[in-house]
Formats: structure tokens, sequence, C-alpha cells
């Protein structure tokens, strides 16, 4: 364990999350399986290693950190990218159920490499968009939690994630900016889509200080069978109180 992994282990033990030995060797070789896919193709703009324990996987790890891990079995990872923050959460709960999902097949293919890699069982990496997955039964209304870290406009995020949530379930947008306005804007898709506004959560990543927020919706009932809408209809006319 070099200095990297024993702050990352250590800022992890501030928030109640205990890392192995293995985790950590799992971790590094995330790490190396990123940067060496990223030289081939678009995956993160940061590759500094230090940068990369801190700003994607402390920052992945932070939504179990005001969520209780033990109360979730299903999560489902909205526009995943490089597998963030479902892959962090993979590794440190390996008893999550994870389904990532990328509208990329590139992105999607390293993600089916790493997890292999990595020897996580019970992940399944999805090809499609978020609004044709939303509408297949195996998938609609089954999740615990679903998540979306930085992928578009609140209003937008939640037609894509809100009907993938089991009712009684959770829907968390990962956020970095102050979100205030989005909520603002998003109110009435959250509602529409059978989501109730929880709560805000706001905390700052350790060593920069960057910014970042944690909007927590409740899905209170089924989504309409209407939503959602055909793919890209939601990105060019999000829902908006008429």
């Amino acid at each position: 364990m070099d200095e990297i992994q024993r702050n990352f282990s250590g800022l992890l033990n501030k928030r109640g999350v205990t890392v192995s030995e293995r985790q950590l060797e799992q971790f590094e070789l995330y790490f190396r399986e990123l940067t060496e896919w990223n030289e081939r193709m678009n995956l993160t703009a940061i590759t500094d290693r230090e940068q990369v324990y801190v700003k994607h996987f402390f920052d992945s790890a932070s939504l179990f950190f005001f969520i209780p891990a033990t109360d979730l079995s299903t999560i489902a990872d909205v526009g995943s990218g490089a597998g963030f923050p479902s892959i962090p959460l993979k590794i440190l709960f390996p008893n999550l159920s994870v389904t990532i999902i990328d509208s990329l097949q590139k992105r999607i293919g390293f993600l089916t490499s790493l997890t292999n890699t990595l020897g996580l069982d019970g992940v399944r990496c999805i090809h499609g968009r978020a609004e044709d997955v939303g509408r297949d039964p195996q998938y609609r209304d089954k999740y615990d939690i679903v998540t979306a870290r930085a992928v578009a406009r609140l209003n937008v995020l939640s037609e894509f994630c809100i009907p993938l949530v089991r009712p009684g379930g959770l829907f968390a947008a990962m956020k970095g900016a102050d979100p205030q306005e989005e909520m603002d804007e998003a109110r009435y898709a959250i509602h529409e889509l059978g989501g109730e506004f929880r709560n805000i959560i706001s905390f700052e990543l350790p060593e920069d200080g960057s910014k970042r927020h944690i909007i927590l919706i409740d899905k209170r009932k089924n989504t309409p069978k209407k939503y959602p809408r055909k793919a890209g209809v939601p990105l060019k006319s999000p829902l908006v109180e008429v």
C-alpha cells in the first residue's frame, strides 16, 4: 500500500467504509485499465493517479456515505461512461447487483472487459438508450436505486432514470455545481414521472474542496406508461408544465 492508497483508505474509513487489501488491489487494477483504455478511446480527462482516486473513486463512493448500503440490493447506473459511480460502489459493496446502461458500444466494451478483469460478479452491462431500456419490462420499475453522474440536466435525467426505479426506491442524481436552478425547473417532470423530491446533499471533495451535490428523489408510484418518451425526445423537449 503506497501513500495514495493509504490516503484513499483513510478518507473512506473516516466515512465509515472499510477497504480490504483485495479491494485496494481492484481499485489499482481499475486505474491501470482506465488509463490504458483511455489511450485508445475517450473515457476520462482525469488521468493523474491521485486525482483518479479522489475525483473518480472517492467521489463515486460518496453516494453511499448518505444512503445506507445495507438497505439496497439492486442499482442501475445510467450513462455510466467509464463506470462511475457503479463500479467503485460494486468494489466496496460486493453484494450489490449492478446494471450499467450506456448508449456507446465502445464504453460497454470497456466496462464488460473491466468487470471481467476485476473479477466482479453480478454486473450487467447494457448497450442502449436509457429511454429504450426504461420501456423494457425487464428493467422498468425494478431497481432499489438508480443513479447518474453528470449526464444531463435534471429535468431530462429524471425521464431517463425515474422509470427504472421501483416504487419505494430512490433516484440519486450526482451533480457538481449548485443544482438549485436545475431542481426548480425539474419539479414538474419529477412529479409527472412518479417521483417526489426528498433533499439535496452538499459536500466537498477532500484535497481541493470541489463542490458536490446529490439530489435524492423518492419514487412514490409507478411511472405512467407514456414515459419515457422515444429516444431523443427528452433531450429535445424536456418535460415542463404547460
